[in-house]
């Protein structure tokens, strides 16, 4: 049937699977990706043990020679990436701020509830799929590892999207519960600002998503708010998407912009856990008063 999307490790089919689950997706992986078999062995490991609504469902899967194929449940809205970036509706404010709730509710799911901790290690707005109701489905566990609660796994290699990856990741090759945070700060700051974190039209300036974001945040700094705290605001919120015209909840883009940075941390040990950011998320708690000036970092 149609191709639904692709990659470099294979291609996304819509088939269908007897009467009871109608249509499906359907994965085949490219037999001659050199990560073909690690990639198939860990999503079905992966998938199998994990049951969540925001998470895509497992249906089934084919081995044999030379031949990977995963099915899983079919989500008809396609991708966050395809609706922030490509030729999908508009998403209003209101679908925008559900979608960040529920991806950190997939998220903790992954990091906290389950038997095993499970580190994505590719979060990214293309592994975030919607529903015809805009329910978050989060995919793509080909590069996920399953390790216990300290959520160190014991791998050395680097892996995930550029622009997603955290920067520690490139000094240790080493991903943590901390490294999906980060990823999970990107995606918020692609939800408000409706900007690409690569190749975008940032990339063209010789800029970054989360260095913009963040140069905006401390044109006002926090000491200076006071009287000034409106102008503050509004220069801040000039982040947002364009598109939307204006027509956002303040108060709930200032907060997702602030998590975002708070989580896209340049340092590790000053990001959150999702459990943290979830509730400023909520407004459970007060947002955290973040440096003015992005910390600076190496990756050498």
């Amino acid at each position: 049937d149609r191709i639904l999307g692709s990659g470099g490790s294979g291609t996304v089919y819509e088939g269908h699977w007897g009467d009871a689950h109608g249509r499906v997706a359907v994965k085949i992986i490219k037999p001659d990706s050199p990560r073909a078999k690690k990639e198939f062995s860990s999503e079905v490991r992966t998938l199998s043990q994990l049951r969540h609504k925001n998470l895509v469902q497992l249906i089934g899967y084919c081995h044999e020679v030379n031949e990977f194929i995963v099915v899983y449940e079919f989500i008809g809205g396609g991708s966050l990436e395809d609706h922030l970036f490509g030729d999908r509706p508009l998403l209003t404010w209101e679908s925008r701020y559900n979608i960040a709730l529920e991806l950190a509710l997939a998220l903790h799911y992954l990091h906290k509830l389950c038997h095993q901790c499970v580190i994505h290690r590719d979060i990214k707005s293309s592994n975030v799929m919607l529903d015809e109701k805009f329910v978050v489905k989060l995919g793509d566990f080909g590069l996920a590892r399953l390790v216990d609660h300290t959520g160190v796994p014991n791998t050395t290699e680097l892996l995930g999207t550029w622009g997603y990856v955290a920067p520690e990741c490139f000094r240790e090759s080493k991903a943590t519960m901390k490294s999906d945070v980060y990823s999970f700060g990107v995606v918020l700051l692609e939800i408000v600002c409706g900007i690409k974190v690569i190749g975008s039209r940032l990339g063209k300036q010789g800029l970054g998503l989360v260095p913009w974001v963040w140069k905006r945040y401390g044109s006002w700094s926090w000491a200076g708010r006071g009287n000034l705290s409106w102008h503050w605001r509004d220069n801040f919120l000039k982040v947002v998407d364009r598109r939307l015209s204006g027509d956002f909840n303040k108060k709930q883009a200032e907060v997702l912009l602030i998590v975002g940075l708070w989580c896209a941390n340049p340092i590790a040990e000053s990001r959150p856990s999702i459990e943290e950011a979830m509730d400023v998320l909520n407004f459970k708690k007060e947002p955290p008063t973040i440096p003015t000036q992005m910390p600076s970092f190496s990756i050498n």
